[in-house]
């Protein structure tokens, strides 16, 4: 007993332990996880609900004692895995990695997700700090703007790709007025 609170007291690792839940519950458990680990104090760090992966929050705490009380009669919380979770293997659902999108002004896109999956639109504004751009659908007999996430569209084709030739041209104009 004396060797395990020295243990403890030397050093106060974390652990990941995976909460099954029903699919398509996941917030709502997580709102009452959080809500039980306030009420009793318990020793849990952060609960984690991956984007995409449904079924399934992750919950970090001091023991496993700790997370099992953590979703003790929580509403569709299945139980904690038996296996202890690395980090490692849920640390690529964690980390957003930045991917420049290259998305223009007047490019005609398909929603890929959303209400309007599968139309056709085109991009009329882009508000690259929200990540969002704003459509017109091409289908509609009324144009209407919607914003939408740059994830939900998918470029189709460039309205307006320069070709070569102007490229040339282009390039050749800047050379001249660079002279002057």
């Amino acid at each position: 007993m004396a060797e395990e609170k020295q243990e403890q007291g030397a050093e106060q690792t974390s652990h990941i332990f995976g909460l099954r839940t029903t699919a398509n519950r996941e917030d709502q458990v997580m709102d009452f996880i959080t809500s039980n680990i306030k009420k009793k104090k318990l020793e849990v760090y952060a609960v984690i609900r991956p984007h995409g992966m449904r079924g399934y929050i992750f919950v970090e705490a001091l023991d496993r004692k700790s997370a099992e009380e953590a979703a003790f009669n929580v509403p569709y919380a299945r139980g904690i895995l038996p296996k202890e979770i690395e980090y490692r293997e849920i640390e690529h659902m964690l980390e957003q990695v930045k991917r420049d999108v290259d998305i223009r002004k007047k490019d005609i896109v398909e929603i890929i997700a959303g209400p309007f999956k599968r139309e056709q639109a085109r991009i009329t504004r882009i508000d690259k700090a929200k990540e969002e751009v704003v459509v017109e659908l091409l289908g509609a007999a009324v144009p209407i703007p919607i914003t939408v996430k740059m994830d939900a569209v998918k470029v189709i084709r460039r309205e307006s790709e320069p070709s070569s030739e102007e490229l040339s041209e282009r390039k050749a104009k800047e050379e001249s007025e660079e002279e002057l």
